[in-house]
């Protein structure tokens, strides 16, 4: 494959990857209105993301085995379609019960991109090679998660918040029309699983008789449940606690977002002289580290707003790091199946991060509470890579693969 194939692949896979992104952080800056309008609690309103993340891990255990029975392509275009009508159906809602419903079904669609766009990556590339592109692609979608909650605050200066799920519908055509035009499949009749459910049930049971693999599945959740507090905290930290405004709430979230994007590219670099491994158990200590200083300065208010944010930008920048390694770690171990294992890697990262986005908004919503579950996330991925995955011996990386096929068009 060509760079200029490579960098085409990498884009595609990055839009259609942004729409998990952006459907979990567009709606950010409209939270405390939709509690208002709904005449609700702020922790009702967060179990709408909770309801998100539910979906995302349901839909990728039901996807991820699908795609490795008939390819990549259809489950990935019927998937974006019901995302569409969940997000026309959101903007439309009559009460917070029937939105945090609808966004499980958005959810569910969203995870088809989600799990796909792992499983392609697989598909043509491993060891060394899936961690460096893995890290080009969270380049792409990372800017998701920058321009979402601004975005968002920048509709919200022309439309109420049923007006950011209808943009989300359109991003959603959007995103069918790369799929079916910009995507060719990835995943040839004979490289392909058989046997239905009988034969699923047998790759889950594999892949969870494997102690490093589970491992790395919880360490990538738990560093993701990290992102998730944050996620689901710093609307109502930045807005009720600091008094931050829906668009000055929007450029504080991206500028956190930009450490962990720079992050990642840092960690093409870093390929280039360490093993995934190592750096892994680098940025889960100065995460851990990060995390606790981050807890220190929200309860006791010193260093202001500037030091919270400073310290949550390191915790980003640490999960950046985190993020591609364990992944491409994983996935490795187990090629035969890769959208089995991406599938199990993404729902136990988006279910860790349903348990953790609420337990934000039970614990107080404040900043304490934030940074509790954060530096737990942290602390608890540091203590299971070390005790459970024990990196020092695990077995070296493949080589980098030659790509089995073009996947765009």
């Amino acid at each position: 494959m060509s760079p200029r194939q490579r960098l085409r692949l990498i884009l595609v896979l990055g839009s259609l990857i942004a729409v998990g992104p952006l459907t979990i952080d567009m709606y950010l800056p409209a939270l405390p209105a939709i509690g208002d309008d709904f005449a609700t609690s702020s922790a009702a309103v967060q179990l709408t993301l909770t309801g998100t993340l539910v979906g995302l891990a349901l839909g990728q255990l039901l996807i991820g085995p699908l795609s490795d029975a008939v390819g990549r392509r259809k489950p990935l275009i019927a998937g974006t379609a019901l995302h569409v009508v969940a997000s026309v159906l959101c903007a439309l809602a009559p009460s917070i019960a029937v939105l945090g419903a609808l966004r499980v079904v958005q959810g569910l669609g969203a995870a088809a991109a989600a799990v796909i766009a792992m499983a392609v990556v697989r598909d043509l590339f491993s060891g060394t090679a899936f961690a460096q592109v893995l890290s080009r692609l969270l380049l792409v979608m990372g800017a998701a998660p920058v321009l979402a909650p601004t975005l968002g605050s920048e509709l919200l200066r022309w439309t109420q918040w049923r007006g950011v799920f209808a943009a989300l519908a359109v991003f959603g055509v959007l995103l069918m029309l790369v799929a079916v035009f910009g995507l060719r499949e990835t995943l040839p009749p004979a490289r392909r699983q058989r046997g239905g459910v009988v034969s699923t049930a047998r790759l889950y049971r594999s892949l969870l008789r494997d102690r490093p693999f589970v491992g790395l599945v919880l360490v990538a959740g738990l560093a993701m449940a990290s992102i998730f507090a944050y996620v689901s905290g710093s609307s109502f930290v930045l807005q009720e606690q600091h008094d931050l405004d829906e668009q000055q709430f929007g450029f504080a979230f991206g500028a956190g977002a930009i450490g962990l994007i720079a992050a990642t590219q840092a960690n093409v670099r870093l390929l280039r002289r360490y093993s995934p491994q190592r750096i892994l158990a680098s940025a889960l200590l100065v995460g851990t580290v990060a995390g606790l200083v981050l807890l220190g300065i929200a309860a006791t208010g010193l260093g202001g707003l500037p030091a919270l944010l400073a310290a949550l930008w390191v915790v980003l920048a640490a999960a950046g790091l985190a993020l591609p390694n364990a992944p491409a770690v994983a996935l490795t171990r187990h090629g035969e199946a890769a959208g089995t294992a991406s599938a199990l890697l993404g729902s136990v990262q988006f279910g860790i991060g349903a348990v953790a986005a609420p337990m934000v908004g039970v614990l107080g919503n404040g900043a304490v509470a934030m940074a509790l579950v954060v530096a737990g996330g942290m602390a608890s991925a540091l203590v299971v890579l070390h005790l459970v995955v024990r990196p020092a011996q695990l077995d070296a990386p493949e080589p980098d693969a030659e790509p089995l096929a073009v996947a765009v068009h």
